[in-house]
Parts: structure tokens; C-alpha cells; sequence
């Protein structure tokens, strides 16, 4: 996989899975794109790339209307090159132009049904839009692909919209699968965190949390979920540890008046 390919997971991490999620959590989306078990070859990929790398090198930046026009002329080249098809997907879902952002992510499915990458990020943005049925199929084939190395990221988007549309059950179904294929995963561990705290389940929302600090940065949700399971177990200590760690490292989220009202209750 490309080091291209690599930063298109971050920039599918920042702009496609925010929203997703119940309470506008933002978890990270570690994906990729680019084509797996297919025969993708076209004698003008290696042009086509070029400007793909131009334009996520532009979106790193920022600019997304130079990115834009940059992923724009390698579709030019190669109208079947699914990288550059998301990232023009992802670019118009960023700037709310979803019916665009659909097409391409539709013209990227047709040319390469077996990419699991777009599949995924495309099942993202319409489960953003409720259209849960929809994002299920792309999420199911995605998953299909025997080659996809990251199938944890399918199966958690599955799980969070599953919680979208107020189905918990199967949400934890999905949740539990990715961290069966990942047991390290942030994002699932964050999700198994908050779904057994919203269960009562404190004691494995408490485990849950610590597998996930143990792997990724505190968050100030993160922080915020661990201070109200504490409380819950009653470790006094605890929720002054999460306590002071949110105020020193995050004195200006939203999480940080939450907690001003639950001192003042």
C-alpha cells in the first residue's frame, strides 16, 4: 500500500466519519483506499497517481478547491482511478455537496466493485445521511473481500450506525466482531466503552475504557465517559484523576462546562 493511500485514511478519518456517530463523537476511522484483489492495471494510472498524490498533498493543507481540481484532472486521465474518486468524493462531502460526493463515490463502486476502502467510506456518508439500509449493503461488501486488511473499520462504522438507528443489540454484535479482528482497535474499544456504560454495565464500560487509553490519546469524551463511570463505582480518586486531566489538557471543550454542572449539582 502506498504512503498516498496511507494519508487518504487519515483525510477519510477526519472528514467522512464525523457526524456518524450518536452524540457527534468523532471517532478515529483508521482506513485505507486503493484497490485490493483486483486487476486494476490502466496504462495511464501511473499519470493518474500523480495528480491524486498532488491532491491529497493539497488537502493536508487545506485547500481543498486546488485538491479538488487536481483529483478532477486525474479522473481525467483515468476515470477508473478509485483513490482519486474518493477524494473527490470526500472533498465534496466535506464542502456539503452530497449528491456530487455520491457520484463519484457511485463511479468509483462501478469501477472497482471489490474495493472494500471506498465501499466502507461510502457506507459512512449515508449512514451520516440515515440512509441505514444503504450503508449496511456497502458495509456487508465491503466486508466480503476476504483480502481486506482492515475489516475492524467496516464492522465498527457498522456498529455505530447500528447505534444510529437505535438498534444496541446489533450495534455490540458488530462491535465485539471488530475487536475479534482487532483487539487494539480505539475506536471499537471507545464504542463497547460508552454502549456498556449506557447498559449499566460500569464495571466493563470502566474495562473497556482502560484497553482504549492504553492504545490512543485521552480524548475529552473519553475523559468525560471515564469521570461518569468512576462516579457510578464510586472511585472518588478516579474521577479526580479524570477530572484534573480534562482541565489541564482540555480547559476550552465542551466537556469541561458538563463537568463544571455535574460539580455544582
Amino acid at each position: 500500500m502506498t504512503r498516498y493511500h496511507l494519508i487518504i485514511a487519515g483525510l477519510l478519518a477526519v472528514f467522512l466519519i464525523s457526524g456518524c456517530t450518536p452524540n457527534n463523537t468523532r471517532p478515529d476511522m483508521q482506513d485505507s483506499t486503493g484497490d485490493l484483489g483486483e486487476d486494476t492495471a490502466s496504462p495511464n494510472k501511473g499519470a493518474s497517481d500523480i495528480y491524486v498524490q498532488l491532491a491529497v498533498a493539497y488537502l493536508r493543507e487545506g485547500q481543498m478547491d486546488v485538491a479538488l481540481k487536481q483529483a478532477k484532472k486525474a479522473v481525467d486521465i483515468d476515470p477508473t482511478n478509485v483513490d482519486a474518486r474518493n477524494v473527490i468524493a470526500l472533498v465534496y462531502d466535506r464542502l456539503g455537496e452530497s449528491s456530487q460526493a455520491e457520484t463519484h463515490f457511485k463511479a468509483g463502486v462501478r469501477a472497482h466493485p471489490k474495493d472494500p476502502y471506498i465501499r466502507n467510506a461510502y457506507g459512512t456518508m449515508l449512514c451520516r445521511q440515515n440512509r441505514f439500509k444503504e450503508a449496511d449493503v456497502q458495509f456487508q461488501a465491503a466486508l466480503k473481500n476476504p483480502l481486506y486488511k482492515t475489516p475492524e473499520v467496516a464492522l465498527t462504522n457498522a456498529g455505530i450506525c447500528d447505534l444510529a438507528r437505535n438498534d444496541p443489540v446489533q450495534a455490540e454484535v458488530n462491535l465485539r466482531n471488530a475487536l475479534q479482528r482487532n483487539p487494539r482497535y480505539a475506536t471499537a474499544l471507545m464504542e463497547m466503552a460508552k454502549l456498556s456504560y449506557d447498559n449499566g454495565e460500569y464495571l466493563s464500560s470502566r474495562a473497556y475504557l482502560q484497553r482504549y487509553l492504553a492504545v490512543a490519546s485521552p480524548t475529552p469524551s473519553s475523559l468525560w465517559l471515564g469521570i461518569k463511570t468512576e462516579s457510578q463505582l464510586g472511585d472518588r480518586d478516579a474521577v479526580a484523576s479524570y477530572s484534573m486531566m480534562l482541565r489541564s489538557q482540555y480547559p476550552d471543550s465542551q466537556e469541561i462546562q458538563l463537568l463544571r454542572d455535574w460539580d455544582a449539582r
